[in-house]
């Protein structure tokens, strides 16, 4: 049976762990991630910005109109609206990410909890894998958000998308600015408890090599006469 210290480390380790899991499951289903403005005008004498809010999945696009007649409301899938382009394979590639981070995350939480009520001989079993499945999972954070960001910002993917789902009226684009939403902030949260597990692991192994050192060197708080003796 594990020591009280390393269940209750390794369960410190389980719970970060969990709220990563959970933490990347409300990021993926989250449609909030960034807000676009764009400034449009169309051939009705119509001027005014484009909002559209959208996430990995699902989106929606409102028009705050200066003179004219607006559209209404759109409600939208982002991969459906994306025709066949870098901004769609980007955008499929911080998805997958994203899944290969839940993956990541759930074999920490599965990993932290065996070693809390147990100890596992096999290495792929230990800390070592912990720390791999907890690096691999902040680069693939890491990656999605870099991309995510270049994607919105140097593909224009606001624009991009409204000009799909506005085709037919003939609009014309001015500037666009991003407003990037919790949804994508919350990515900075899994980073942090990802952190936080390597960690409680790390203070874990350095506490269990000091108490080697103490097992390997008894004779040096030994007394003088014993050890004589």
């Amino acid at each position: 049976m594990p020591t009280t210290q390393k269940t209750l480390m390794f369960l410190s380790g389980f719970v970060t762990s969990l709220g990563a899991l959970v933490t990347v499951c409300v990021v993926l289903a989250l449609p909030q991630w960034v807000t676009g403005k764009i400034e449009f005008s169309d051939n009705r004498s119509t001027n005014g910005s484009i909002l559209i809010t959208y996430g990995l999945f699902r989106g929606e696009s409102n028009q705050e109109i200066i003179s004219g007649l607006g559209q209404p409301d759109l409600v939208f899938e982002v991969l459906a609206t994306l025709s066949d382009s870098s901004q769609k394979s980007l955008h499929t590639a911080v998805i997958v990410l994203l899944f290969l981070s839940l993956f990541t995350s759930l074999l920490s939480s599965g990993l932290t909890f065996f070693n809390s009520v147990s100890n596992p001989y096999q290495t792929w079993l230990g800390p070592t894998s912990i720390f791999v499945w907890n690096g691999l999972n902040i680069a693939f954070v890491v990656l999605a958000m870099i991309l995510f960001a270049a994607n919105t910002q140097a593909n224009r993917l606001s624009l991009v998308l409204s000009s799909t789902l506005y085709l037919l009226e003939g609009y014309a684009y001015g500037s666009t600015a991003h407003t990037y939403q919790y949804g994508f902030w919350l990515l900075l949260l899994i980073l942090c408890l990802n952190t936080i597990t390597i960690i409680v692991i790390v203070f874990y192994q350095k506490a269990k090599y000091h108490r080697k050192q103490e097992h390997r060197k008894p004779m040096e708080n030994a007394p003088q006469d014993g050890i004589l003796f």
